[in-house]
């Protein structure tokens, strides 16, 4: 527990480069962020204008990727789940699933977002595994399937007037593939658990502040919330991949990160 809470110079230089990307992002897309200070109205008290959601989601992250950060772990798994990211929204936003207030397809300025997120739910994973590696494994096996099955029963629903959309084929397709495949029945429902709560209240903000919106409707539809979930399986596993043809090929930073990757 104390190594899964640590704070290292890798742990600062983590927080340094996350700050860093949203000085960019402000800077890059300045005029966005303009039109969001305009909403603010001094006649009305500041504390009552701010955005304490978003300000809870980042703060909660920021502390969450500086924990037993380790670069050579944490760079590519944020690559994947960057490289993820942008297919997702690309997929969403050209189908016509979800639009984005600025009409872009998909807008750049939302991807960075990804691997905070994704690292964020690593790191909560390996928490949580602390705590439930004794538990029964047969449990996880009892949870998994009705979970998952009712996962993809919702999938086809949300993505049925798009199935004609190549991005929705290889989307549905993965996940299966994700689904079907598994071993590990205990890390993918923890993952998926926790990828569930913080995508909920990431979707919590970007529904009722209207920076996107589903063609279902909701603030937010109860789907997108179990998407992240499902996001969140996907970018481990894409993970684990990498590092089994890391170990094959002895690739050498590879050999002593196991502990990070193996709770």
């Amino acid at each position: 527990m104390k190594k899964l809470l640590s704070w290292s110079k890798t742990s600062t230089a983590i927080l340094s480069g996350f700050l860093s990307v949203l000085l960019v992002i402000g800077y890059v897309w300045w005029p966005l962020l303009q039109d969001y200070l305009k909403q603010y109205d001094p006649a009305i008290p500041v504390w009552w204008q701010i955005d304490w959601l978003l300000i809870g989601n980042f703060l909660v992250m920021s502390i969450l990727i500086t924990l037993n950060a380790e670069l050579r772990h944490d760079i590519p798994y944020g690559l994947i789940a960057l490289t993820g990211g942008y297919i997702i929204e690309a997929w969403g936003t050209q189908s016509g699933l979800w639009t984005y207030y600025t009409f872009e397809t998909p807008p750049l300025w939302i991807i960075p977002a990804w691997p905070i997120a994704a690292l964020s739910v690593n790191r909560m994973y390996h928490l949580l595994m602390h705590f439930l590696q004794k538990e029964p494994e047969k449990w996880f096996k009892w949870v998994y399937w009705p979970v998952f099955g009712i996962f993809l029963v919702l999938l086809f629903d949300f993505a049925e007037p798009t199935f004609s959309h190549p991005l929705t084929i290889f989307s549905v397709l993965l996940c299966g593939f994700f689904i079907f495949t598994s071993q590990d029945k205990r890390s993918v429902c923890i993952i998926f658990l926790v990828g569930t709560g913080l995508g909920y209240f990431l979707e919590r903000w970007g529904t009722t502040r209207l920076c996107w919106v589903y063609y279902i409707g909701g603030i937010p539809p109860f789907f997108t919330v179990l998407a992240h979930g499902m996001a969140s399986v996907a970018i481990w596993r894409v993970y684990k991949i990498y590092y089994w043809l890391g170990k094959k090929f002895k690739i050498p930073w590879m050999k002593d990160i196991d502990t990070l990757i193996e709770a």
